[in-house]
């Protein structure tokens, strides 16, 4: 409710469980239970919220003035679906303590997700249905006040790979090297000589360019650099090289840093916060933000390591390969961990788009009408626009320019 009335609405709350203060109360008044007790504004409630536990509810997608909701009430609700409850399922993730089949990663995939089954996850639902309601709410009492809130953009560039040839240690450029060309990738061998022998730049070295471009356009941004050591998932550069501290620094001085932990501390709290810290000590400031390796997250286990690990905003709640809205909504939410009942302490802002999620287009014109099909959802409502790119992808060829690519998205969606 705090969600809805709060950060998404701007419309301060109070609430109250004895029947004579709300009878009182001279104000606009709303109450949530199985009947109403006056005439007020009735919410009939469904029954997940006053449950503990876990358990399968069998969810049927409707309609209500066009927009899709579920978890329907009846005909004396002043509105005909249950917004509290279908809030809940969707920003507590509440379908992933149900049993699923997890991807290669462990992840779970959104053909699993209710939301994309119902061809519904290109929608903010909750920040739709909040506006629905605040209408309806206004022609009961018209002199109800709400806050407007500005739309904003953030641009998150991801950095697990920082360098494609430059950094990477003799013997790990010797490895490639000889790799490259047993597998005759000729124009590959050109391009890492010529990086190693400092002919040209390093395909993937494109910080300054983006962080001019940030600044030209007043863009907020935000890298994410993965500091860890070298294994199976996590082949940057290593956290002991000099040129790559001085990379992250230099970055720094101009856009924030944050951490992309890397695969290896998934379920190592200990080797997060060491992450962590060592991110810390080279830019000397603290590190509160954080994103996980291949946007894994497996609730609530993964926002408990990061609490305990002292994280305070996270910016992994997304789909790699599916444009949309995974929790459901484009307004940064608190994580509520529905085993033990508890708000975490720990801030989620959910991404519309990785970059990963275009890589199966085939022109820049495509890509564009993806993503300004979700840009105009958030832009409705006001909302948080996040998009993901990666300094890797954008440094690859592809059948467009994917720094071409990048440059119009944040020229265009940027207001």
């Amino acid at each position: 409710m705090k969600q809805i009335f709060t950060r998404i609405l701007g419309i301060d709350i109070i609430f109250t469980t004895k029947v004579e203060d709300f009878i009182k109360h001279s104000g606009p008044k709303i109450t949530y239970s199985k009947l109403p007790l006056q005439n007020e504004f009735f919410i009939r409630s469904s029954d997940l919220l006053f449950e503990h536990g876990i358990r399968d509810f069998q969810i049927q997608l409707e309609e209500w003035d066009g927009i899709p909701c579920f978890f329907n009430t009846n005909d004396i609700s002043a509105i005909p679906y249950d917004i509290f409850a279908a809030s809940f399922y969707l920003l507590t993730r509440y379908e992933e303590y149900l049993p699923y089949l997890k991807d290669h990663h462990g992840r779970f995939p959104p053909s699993e997700s209710f939301a994309f089954q119902n061809e519904v996850l290109k929608y903010p639902l909750i920040d739709i249905w909040a506006f629905a309601f605040l209408k309806k709410l206004k022609e009961r009492f018209p002199t109800i006040e709400s806050k407007e809130r500005k739309f904003k953009y953030t641009s998150i560039i991801d950095v697990t790979t920082s360098h494609c040839f430059a950094h990477r240690g003799v013997v790990r450029g010797l490895a490639g090297f000889f790799l490259d060309i047993g597998r005759f990738k000729i124009k590959r061998v050109l391009q890492r000589l010529s990086v190693v022998l400092k002919l040209i730049k390093d395909p993937y070295d494109n910080y300054f360019e983006l962080i001019d471009w940030h600044k030209e356009l007043d863009i907020k941004s935000m890298f994410f650099f993965q500091f860890a050591e070298y294994s199976t998932y996590d082949k940057n550069v290593s956290p002991e090289n000099n040129s790559f501290k001085y990379l992250i620094k230099a970055v720094s001085d101009y856009s924030e840093v944050s951490l992309s932990a890397s695969f290896s501390s998934f379920n190592n709290v200990d080797l997060l916060k060491e992450e962590k810290n060592r991110l810390a000590n080279v830019i000397n400031k603290p590190v509160n933000h954080v994103r996980l390796r291949y946007n894994r997250i497996d609730a609530p286990g993964t926002y408990r390591n990061l609490v305990e690990a002292e994280f305070t905003d996270d910016y992994t709640m997304g789909y790699t390969h599916e444009i949309g809205f995974k929790a459901g909504t484009c307004t940064p939410f608190y994580f509520y961990d529905v085993a033990i009942d508890v708000q975490q302490p720990i801030k989620i802002h959910p991404f519309a788009v990785h970059d990963y999620a275009l890589a199966k287009v085939t022109s820049e014109e495509e890509a564009l009408e993806l993503l300004e099909g979700v840009y105009q959802q958030v832009k409705k409502v006001n909302g948080h626009f996040i998009t993901i790119f990666s300094n890797e992808l954008l440094g690859q060829e592809h059948s467009f320019s994917w720094l071409e690519l990048y440059k119009k998205v944040i020229e265009k969606y940027h207001v």
